[in-house]
């Protein structure tokens, strides 16, 4: 886990587990085709295709990685007082082409993204009026007012088995892209729960 500040809040950034990688992606392989448990009524996205992962999935295969990834974010904020975390939800995004989701936060007091399979080129820029699209694919987190010695804006471009974990009401935005192929990533909400 290593912790970035590139303004206010901080960005964690770590690597999943090969277990993790494959589990997430076959249990969503496996549910996705049913129409009935399309979790995209629920959230911000511009997708059409999310799922939401049943907590006993989570339980017996996620928790603990996870749990562990959230811990070290937090010890390398000089936080140590905790009690407990409790995993909030878990759900995947299956984004294509010309889908996004806007700028949105979260629940809870940490969230996270991590991806699972990306287009090959996805962020290969194109030519738009005469300017270069930059952002094809990528995720923008947005803090505060553009200044002086001050960014406001902190582009990642996702790299498959990369995990960020941020504060919850770090607001962020995930770009279309203009290629076909499948940008499939987790999100996660967990609540800390500290010692007296």
């Amino acid at each position: 886990m290593k912790n970035i500040k590139p303004f206010g809040p901080s960005i964690g950034k770590t690597k999943i587990s090969d277990k993790f990688f494959n589990k997430l992606n076959k249990e969503f392989d496996a549910k996705s085709k049913s129409k009935k448990i399309d979790y995209s009524s629920k959230l911000a996205s511009q997708i059409k295709n999310e799922l939401k992962i049943s907590d006993k999935f989570i339980k017996q295969n996620l928790e603990k990685e996870l749990k562990f990834s959230v811990k070290k974010f937090l010890f390398n904020e000089n936080i140590k007082n905790i009690k407990e975390i409790k995993i909030l939800n878990l759900w995947v995004v299956r984004q294509f082409k010309g889908e996004y989701n806007p700028i949105h936060y979260h629940e809870g007091d940490l969230s996270g993204v991590g991806y699972l399979k990306l287009p090959k080129g996805m962020t290969n820029n194109k030519l738009v009026r005469n300017k270069k699209l930059k952002t094809n694919g990528t995720i923008d987190f947005i803090n505060g007012q553009k200044g002086f010695l001050s960014k406001s804006i902190y582009n990642v471009v996702p790299k498959i088995r990369e995990m960020l974990i941020f504060p919850n009401y770090l607001m962020h935005t995930a770009y279309p892209f203009n290629i076909d192929g499948e940008r499939r990533s987790f999100s996660f909400n967990v609540k800390i729960i500290f010692k007296l």
